[in-house]
């Protein structure tokens, strides 16, 4: 029964629930404010009785303690420690506890059918005998119980009207400030690529967060568009080495000389060479941008004379005697360090040169030169795009896919460090590389 309450409240509307719990405190809170509000008149009426009582019971009791006669009069009554009447008047009708409460100072309420209250207030004296008396006073609270109760009802009512305003005052304020996000939501359920959703002028939550889907929509909108470009970039990439492993599986077929379908076989060996770099160099971008290691101090000197080893002897290393440590993980590091020595080596003539510097303040800097062709200035800033080659012919003579740079440049940014292309003294390129340091 509580799980399926509870699962019936959690479908109401925000407007609902919060106008709800808005009645519901302030009926709570307005309850008690009657109630305690009925027992103050109460209190007050009782307590201006009491002034009157006392002032009328102290006269009396200061003429007996003169040693004037004692006259008892209905309203006024004089009576012994045992609460028996010395006033000549019949008995006041008290009982043992409420004699006990008057002699010490305070005051009762007597109870008479139907609903008829008296207030008694008493006052101790002692007359010149020696003797210890009790000045008893006595007041009719006249229309007491009606009058309190109508003030408890009005009081009641008042909290019931006052509680039933504020839930609706609720709903009026929870539904015009609502009214932005319905805005945003229809808005978003048409929304066509490119555009952004509505943000309110008041500088609240609801702006808050039409900024931050606005963001998400950005990120969303880059993201779609480098999907796109990658996957039509992926698929012209592709369909050629495909395109011409199918035309000279053709030409085999046509023409059955065993020195013609050896040369093609060969060139088919090729092609699938290159289309196998393809598909494993567009995995491993696909892995590097779903999956991102735990950073942690990674020693560039350790790793560059490691990927030096393991390309070959073509490789010549300048990097210091102790580690230099960046912020990344090892296998980012080996794949940025594999990628772009493996460019060079593409190009170079001669040798590939591999520094590495630490620069206190500035981080780490990694060069990596080549003398071969060199990168021409209007392509410097394209060359770590996918698939972007300088020059598509020798590029697909070498066995490049354009996915190498692109790949260590995302390695590199996605650490906060930055790629860039240049010149090498030799008049080669240069690529630098540089790394967030680590402590």
């Amino acid at each position: 029964m509580i799980r399926r309450l509870r699962g019936w409240w959690q479908r109401r509307t925000i407007q609902f629930r919060t106008s709800v719990v808005a009645t519901a405190v302030a009926l709570i809170g307005l309850g008690v404010v009657a109630h305690a509000g009925t027992g103050i008149v109460s209190w007050l009426l009782i307590d201006s009785v009491d002034a009157d009582l006392k002032r009328i019971a102290g006269g009396t009791a200061s003429h007996v303690a003169a040693g004037s006669p004692v006259v008892g009069r209905p309203d006024v009554r004089v009576l012994g420690e045992n609460g028996e009447p010395v006033d000549g008047l019949p008995s006041a009708d008290l009982s043992e506890w409420q004699i006990a409460e008057l002699s010490a100072g305070s005051g009762v309420l007597d109870f008479e059918a139907p609903a008829e209250l008296h207030r008694w207030r008493g006052v101790p004296v002692t007359d010149p005998g020696g003797r210890r008396l009790l000045v008893a006073a006595e007041a009719r609270l006249v229309g007491f119980a009606d009058t309190a109760g109508r003030t408890g009802k009005l009081l009641s009512f008042g909290s019931v009207l006052a509680a039933a305003l504020v839930g609706f005052a609720t709903w009026l304020v929870v539904h015009r400030s609502l009214r932005p996000v319905d805005r945003i939501r229809s808005a978003a359920a048409g929304l066509p690529e490119g555009e952004r959703l509505p943000v309110p002028e008041a500088a609240d939550e609801i702006r808050a967060l039409a900024e931050e889907l606005n963001a998400m929509l950005a990120r969303r909108d880059a993201d779609t568009e480098r999907l796109r470009r990658f996957t039509g970039d992926a698929a012209h990439e592709l369909r050629n080495p495909v395109a011409s492993i199918r035309a000279q599986a053709e030409v085999a077929v046509m023409h059955p000389d065993p020195d013609i379908a050896h040369e093609t076989l060969q060139d088919i060996a090729l092609e699938a060479q290159r289309l196998s770099t393809l598909v494993e160099s567009l995995l491993a971008l696909a892995r590097a941008e779903r999956e991102v290691e735990p950073t942690r101090p990674v020693d560039l000197t350790a790793a560059a004379r490691t990927a030096a080893e393991r390309l070959g002897s073509d490789v010549e290393l300048d990097v210091p005697e102790g580690p230099v440590l960046v912020l990344a993980s090892p296998a980012e590091v080996s794949t940025v360090l594999e990628n772009i020595i493996g460019n060079a080596l593409r190009y170079t003539r001669t040798l590939v040169r591999v520094s590495v510097q630490a620069e206190p303040g500035m981080g780490v800097r990694l060069l990596v030169d080549d003398d071969g062709p060199g990168i021409p200035a209007e392509h410097r800033m394209r060359v770590f795009d996918r698939f972007y080659r300088v020059e598509p012919d020798r590029a697909r003579s070498t066995g490049g896919a354009g996915l190498g740079l692109a790949l260590a440049a995302e390695a590199v940014r996605r650490r906060g460090g930055s790629v860039h292309a240049g010149e090498a003294p030799s008049g080669g390129a240069r690529i630098e590389v540089r790394w967030p340091a680590a402590r």
